[in-house]
This record gives structure tokens, sequence and C-alpha cells, in this order.
């Protein structure tokens, strides 16, 4: 009897598979073409949006933070006028929604005065004009000037 040779796959076995159709991708030459991505490219895009956008935030929230502080140098003004308001003589019964000026004197005593900063006439201001203020209806002061 002739003895069988021992038939041996060229093919290396890690490099196939028993079950061809379960493949993600095509194995055969008649199988959709399967690219390659440039991954590196679709992750700068990626990265590039990415960065337009938070920077855009960035600057809304300064913007939005400078505001704020302005608003809140306002109010801090606000504030020191109207401890120097108090603190001033007043020689009249300030009415709500009236403007009155505040002035204040070579001693730093301060007056809150009816006669605006350009009402004086010939003689001039002999003190210093400090602001022009309005009452309002919760007893603070709005600063006009």
């Amino acid at each position: 009897m002739k003895k069988k040779k021992d038939i041996i796959n060229p093919i290396d076995k890690d490099n196939i598979t028993e079950n061809p159709g379960s493949l993600t991708y095509g194995h055969h030459r008649g199988s959709f073409p399967v690219i390659p991505t440039k991954q590196g490219t679709i992750k700068t895009k990626a990265i590039s949006a990415m960065e337009h956008q938070t920077d855009m935030q960035l600057d809304q929230i300064k913007q939005q933070m400078s505001l704020l502080a302005q608003q809140a140098n306002t109010i801090k003004k606000r504030i020191e006028i109207s401890e120097m308001i108090y603190h001033a003589e007043i020689r009249f019964e300030p009415l709500i929604s009236h403007i009155y000026h505040l002035y204040e004197d070579e001693n730093g005593n301060f007056f809150l005065m009816m006669i605006g900063e350009n009402e004086w006439g010939r003689k001039k201001c002999p003190l210093k004009f400090i602001s022009s203020v309005k009452l309002l209806a919760d007893h603070t002061w709005e600063v006009i000037k």
C-alpha cells in the first residue's frame, strides 16, 4: 500500500478564519472595498471645532464677568456717595425723584444742596462739586453725574 502524504497547509492559522462570512470587512476580491480613514485628520478637525466652541463660550463668560464687575463698581460708587450724603449737612427735606447736588468744603465737610454745579451765577461755587444725585423711593441715591 501506498502511504498517504500529509498535506501541510501553507496559510498561517492566525491569519485565516473558519467562518469568513462573520468578518466585519470584505474578505474576497468582489467585496466592498475598505479604505482606511485618516484618523489623525478626523481627530484634528474635531479638536479644532471643540477648541473654537470652548473659546467662544469662554469669551462670553469673560464678557459677563466684565459686566458684573462694572455693575459692582457702580454699586460701590453709589454706596460711597450715599455715605457722603448721609454725613452731609442738609438744611431741607429731600423729596423723592428730585435731583440734588453734593459739595465738599476745604475742611472735608459735605453739603447737599438744591443748587447745581452750573447754577451759581457770576460768583461761582465756593465748594468742590462731588456729584449730582437723585433720591429714589427706597431712600437710596442714584448717581446722576
